[in-house]
């Protein structure tokens, strides 16, 4: 963003004083902050949209890929095991009783 130091703000300040006076400098400065605030609130909202649109984009691409898969390899394919130990007998059958 902008890189302002110390001495560059005191710099417009004065010139600020000079230019618009005493009396009408507190008012201009809030107004400029009003700004501010309206600018940094857009600011936020944009980003925030951006962010919903994005996560949007990649829940989007993540439905895809699983859709993908599941037309692949339908899930009534996919043995599933219930136990840790059926999985070994699962695995133990198919080594001594290879499919033909």
């Amino acid at each position: 963003m902008l890189d302002f130091s110390w001495s560059h703000i005191l710099i417009v300040l004065i010139v600020a004083l000079v230019v618009v006076g005493p009396k009408d400098l507190p008012q201009i400065l809030r107004t400029a902050g009003k700004w501010m605030g309206k600018a940094r609130r857009m600011a936020g909202e944009f980003r925030r949209s951006f962010d919903d649109m994005t996560r949007q984009s990649e829940l989007a691409e993540l439905r895809q890929e699983i859709n993908n898969l599941r037309a692949e390899r339908p899930p009534s394919e996919v043995a599933r095991p219930t136990t840790p130990d059926a999985a070994k007998s699962t695995s133990a059958r198919a080594a001594v009783n290879p499919p033909s």
